[in-house]
Order: C-alpha cells, then structure tokens, then sequence
C-alpha cells in the first residue's frame, strides 16, 4: 500500500482510480466491507484503489479542547488498512482551510482533476465539504456530467445493531472485548514507540514500557491485562494502565505497559499492546506505597487471569 501525505504530494501516476473517502477509525468490519467493495471495483476497471482519509479526524479538529475518544491513531490505522488489498492512501490534514473547502470543489476539482475517479464507493452516511453540505446526490450529479460513477454502501449490521465506530467505543467502555473484537473484526490494540518516562515504575520495582498518546484520547481508561507483541519476536504477557496517572500528578495521557518476565531496554522499541480483560478503572491512591500495594494485587490478578 502506497501512503500519499498531502495534495501536493500527488502525481500524474496517480490519477486515474476508484476512490472512497472518510474517516475509518477502527477500520472496523464494516469499513472492510466498503473497502472490499472498493478494490472488487477497482480490480473490474483495471485501475488502482485508493482511500482517502484527513489528520486529525473532522470531530477532533471541531471538538477543541474536548477531544472525542478515538479507535486508532495514523500508525495504527496504516497499520490494519495495510492488511487489506488497498493500493494507496491518501491522507490529507484537517485545518480551518480544510474545514472551509466548498464541497463543489472535492466532487468537481478533487475527484476529476486531482485524482481522476472513474467511480466513487461511500458509506449510506457520508457527508463533506464545508457546513456538511455535500452528499451522495452532489456527488452523483457532478458524476452524470464529467464521466465518473458513485455507488453507495450500506450499513452491515451486527443483529439488529448498526455496527460503527461509536457503538464499538462504547462496547470497549463497557469493557464488552469479545464483543469490541466481534464488531472490529480484530482485537482491539494500541501500538507505539516506547518513551522514557518518570522512572516511577523502576522505583516501585514494576518497571513500565510507555507508550505517549499525544493528544489523543484513548477508547479505554483504567488497568488491563494485556499481551505484548514487538519484543524479540514473541507475544509476552502483562498488565497496562491508560490515563493520566492521578497519584502522581500525572497530566499527559500516557500507555504504561509493564511486561511479565522482562528486563530488557525497549527505548525506542515499536510495540502493539492488545487489551484482554479489564481488572478495574484508573483511581488515586492516598500514598505511593497504597499505589504499590494496588499494583502488586493488580499483577497477581492479570497472572492468574493468563493461567486459567
């Protein structure tokens, strides 16, 4: 798969291709249903796919300070649409020139200029351009006169439930994992480089491998028992807290991972951390040796949850 960061990056090679557009966050069961619907298309005109997504997600940029919870970050998301027979992606940033971008020009001068659709697949739902004002009609009549085709997929269904980014957030709050894994159609993960920290964990003799959110707000809060992938080729076990840390006076969301059995230097270390079991929320301690207690019940916990 092909990743195209920004307009400018685009080529003459690039144009011509079927094309969708959207968020994708979780690229969840039923964003693998458009997509292969996507490249099915692609395949029949003999031309490239290509999935066009922004950064950050529209609702982050418009939520300000509140940010929304998120499913997966840029890696993340590369990572599981790279799994999928997708030839190029193309992301664009979400600013307040983005934000303004009539949607006359992304159905005109965006899809016919700059990329050369032959034909377009978009979720029942989508809207774009500036106040949400274009649709899938918009983008059907500017079809009709400059030569592309628009088709529309519908929502896949999970029983009588719409299956989604929300609902799939809200299944991961709940901390409901087979039924987060059943609607993603994968487990539910976050990846990373490993940072240093405070070294808190080292003097509590639970050393941590963290990972930083940035500004992002995570699906998930609170301490988990969690598999390890990206350390010497082999899937090890552990425990993870998510939040902000309030016993310490923690501020900047953090991933703190601490893996069984391990004391080796992950620095600078890629690694993806697969949540399992909620043990309980994240909480403030009256003292850092009530913390050490708490983690010590909480590693005894996550090791028994593995052996059964």
């Amino acid at each position: 798969m092909e990743i195209i960061n920004g307009l400018h990056n685009l080529r003459p090679r690039h144009r011509g291709c079927v094309l969708t557009i959207g968020n994708f966050d979780g690229v969840h069961r039923g964003h693998r249903q458009l997509i292969d619907a996507l490249c099915e298309k692609a395949k029949a005109l003999g031309v490239p796919s290509m999935l066009m997504t922004f950064e950050p997600q529209p609702r982050e940029f418009f939520a300000g300070t509140k940010l929304p919870a998120r499913l997966t970050r840029f890696r993340e998301k590369v990572y599981l649409l790279d799994q999928t027979p997708l030839d190029r992606l193309l992301c664009l940033p979400f600013n307040e020139r983005t934000a303004n971008i009539e949607a006359d020009w992304f159905a005109k001068d965006f899809v016919v200029d700059q990329v050369g659709a032959k034909h377009l697949v978009i979720g029942d739902d989508f809207r774009f351009g500036r106040g949400r004002e274009g649709d899938f009609a918009l983008f059907e009549s500017y079809g009709q006169i400059h030569g592309y085709s628009v088709s529309a997929m519908s929502t896949l269904l999970q029983g009588e439930a719409r299956i989604s980014s929300t609902l799939i957030r809200e299944t991961l709050a709940a901390g409901d994992f087979t039924a987060a894994t059943n609607l993603l159609g994968h487990e539910y993960f976050i990846m990373g480089r490993v940072v240093y920290g405070r070294q808190l964990g080292r003097q509590l003799n639970v050393p941590t491998a963290n990972i930083r959110l940035q500004r992002y707000r995570a699906a998930l809060e609170g301490v988990y028992c969690v598999t390890v992938e990206g350390i010497a080729g082999a899937v090890r076990h552990g425990i993870a807290n998510i939040g902000v840390r309030p016993t310490v006076d923690g501020k900047e969301p953090l991933l703190e991972v601490h893996v069984f059995d391990y004391t080796g230097n992950l620095y600078g270390d890629l690694i993806k951390v697969t949540f399992k079991q909620k043990l309980r929320e994240e909480q403030a301690f009256d003292s850092i040796d009530a913390l050490k207690t708490q983690i010590n019940r909480d590693i005894q916990q996550a090791r028994h949850f593995f052996e059964d």
